[in-house]
Formats: C-alpha cells, sequence, structure tokens
C-alpha cells in the first residue's frame, strides 16, 4: 500500500527522541517535561540528601565515641563543639533534667530522662528523612503519568489515522513511538527514584541506629552520675550518724 500525500506529510523528518518530543501533541510534551523536572528533582535530592546524611552521621559517630569515653555528662557536655547537633541535644537535655530533678528518687529520673530522649530522637530522624517522600511519590506516580502520556498520545494517532484513510505502518508507527517516548520518560524518572529512595531509607535507618547507642551512652552517664550522688549523700549521712 503506498503512502497518501496527507499521510507522508504526517511523518516526522526527525526519529529521535528530541525530534520525537518537538512533534508530539502539546499534552503529551506537558507530560514529558513534567517527568523530566521530577527526574530533575530526584537527582538533586541524591546530592543534597547525600551530604547531608554523611555529614551528619560521621559527626555522630565521632560524638558518640567522645561519649564512650566521658567519664559524667558534663563531660560529655564540654566535648559537644555543636550544642545543636543532635549527640549535643541529647547530652544537655539529659544534664538538664539532672539538675531540674536534683534531689528526687533516681528512678524518676531516668524515666523522664528517657522519655525526653526519645522524642530527640524521633524529630532528629524525621529531620533527616525530610525530602525523601518526595522520592517515594515520583517513583510511585511518574510510570502512571507516562502511561497517561502514551495513552493520550496513542489516541490522537489513532484519530489522524481516522482522518487520513490509511493503515499504512510508516503512517501509524511514528504517532505511537512518540506516544511511548512518554511511557519511557515515565520510567527514567520514577527507576532512579525508587531506587535512590531505598538507599537513603537504609543510611536513614543507620543514622538512627547511632543516635540510638548515643541514647544509650547518655543514660549509662546520666546513671552513673545519679549513683554517684545517692553514694555520696549516703556517705554524708553516714558520717553524721557517726558523729
Amino acid at each position: 500500500m503506498t503512502v497518501t500525500g496527507t499521510g507522508a506529510s504526517m511523518l516526522p523528518h526527525d526519529l529521535s527522541p528530541f525530534g520525537m518530543f518537538m512533534a508530539a501533541d502539546i499534552v503529551v510534551k506537558g507530560v514529558m517535561i513534567g517527568l523530566a523536572f521530577a527526574s530533575l528533582v530526584t537527582w538533586t535530592i541524591l546530592l543534597a540528601k547525600t551530604v547531608e546524611l554523611l555529614g551528619t552521621r560521621n559527626r555522630a559517630s565521632k560524638s558518640l565515641a567522645d561519649l564512650a569515653g566521658a567519664q559524667t555528662l558534663r563531660d560529655a557536655a564540654t566535648l559537644m563543639p555543636n550544642a545543636k547537633a543532635p549527640v549535643a541535644r541529647l547530652v544537655n537535655a539529659a544534664l538538664a533534667e539532672a539538675e531540674r530533678s536534683r534531689g528526687l528518687p533516681a528512678e524518676g529520673v531516668k524515666d523522664r530522662a528517657a522519655a525526653l530522649l526519645s522524642r530527640i530522637e524521633a524529630r532528629a530522624g524525621r529531620s533527616m528523612g525530610r525530602g525523601t517522600g518526595i522520592l517515594a511519590t515520583i517513583g510511585s506516580t511518574s510510570p502512571f503519568v507516562g502511561l497517561f502520556g502514551t495513552v493520550w498520545g496513542i489516541m490522537n494517532s489513532f484519530i489522524g489515522i481516522s482522518k487520513t484513510n490509511t493503515t499504512n505502518l510508516a503512517v501509524v508507527a511514528p504517532g505511537i513511538a512518540e506516544a511511548l517516548l512518554a511511557t519511557a520518560c515515565g520510567l527514567v524518572a520514577a527507576i532512579p527514584a525508587v531506587i535512590i529512595y531505598n538507599l537513603f531509607a537504609r543510611g536513614i535507618t543507620g543514622y538512627r541506629s547511632v543516635l540510638g547507642d548515643a541514647s544509650t551512652e547518655v543514660m549509662r552517664l546520666l546513671s552513673r552520675d545519679l549513683d554517684r550522688a545517692d553514694a555520696t549523700r549516703t556517705d554524708g549521712v553516714r558520717r553524721q550518724a557517726a558523729e
């Protein structure tokens, strides 16, 4: 079957991805531009969160090592150069609770401190996870957005076929290829987003584990300080009784 003049006029001169993009319908173009922007957001988050996660985790690991070598909470506080860092907040929160609860039963102080430290851990974890939800959204919705562009493009292709009154594959194929390019864009946006999201999920889990270890060290120092203070009070009472 020969291609009619009208059908031949429908054939794009350039069948490269850029040529098919330029020849695509405005809706399909909008879909592909949106997916390209989503992909750009994914790689931007990768760069920004990688720097943030690695830096914060390294600092937290160093602070954890400092905590392990400290003898008291005050000693640990002096080893924290950045008071706004999560581990420093853990130390300062436990120290402040011990000061406010001076003279009260040790078990109550430990319970209140543990509750406070758990909230600080949770806030630090949420702060580190900020932005990763966008990756999950891109990874889950991009294939469907691309599929919408494909369906729309194929609909337009069939409409064009009906207008030209020809079923020549040379006329049908370019329009379908342009439509399928939207699905390819959706996969290009979705696959890296899912992989990067999973990588960050594991990294943030490791970071939370470091914070959990730091919280345990802080509670150990707090317990030691409280026991030391209780032993000092007991020795004082004994001396007074002996006198």
